[in-house]
């Protein structure tokens, strides 16, 4: 039995996303959160809440014991990529590329 939770065009790069992703992926569900709690990183305040939305899937929807979830799978993936330009010397231009990201955390239930 396993609880999911998406996040959909989360407005920060996917590289940034996995560096904190990597940080809590196995751990327990209360030892997970307060990893992200302590963690100094953007990302960490989109995976506390998500981490927060899977657990109570977990507990509502399939009436799985709190104390006992982990995270058993999360992964970051890039979502579409809004182009931007910056004017630049000469009446030129760069562009500027803000990516987005979905981010999915999955929930079990240690036996």
């Amino acid at each position: 039995m396993q609880a999911v939770a998406h996040l959909k065009h989360a407005r920060i790069s996917p590289r940034k996303v996995q560096i904190v992703l990597d940080l809590i992926r196995g751990k327990d569900a209360d030892m997970a959160m307060a990893i992200l709690k302590n963690t100094r990183r953007g990302a960490s305040e989109y995976l506390i809440k998500l981490l927060k939305s899977a657990i109570a899937n977990a507990e509502n929807n399939n009436h799985m014991d709190a104390s006992k979830l982990y995270v058993s799978e999360c992964f970051v993936t890039p979502g579409p990529t809004m182009k931007r330009i910056m004017p630049r010397a000469k009446g030129s231009a760069d562009r500027i590329l803000k990516r987005t990201s979905h981010v999915t955390i999955v929930v079990k239930e240690r036996d």
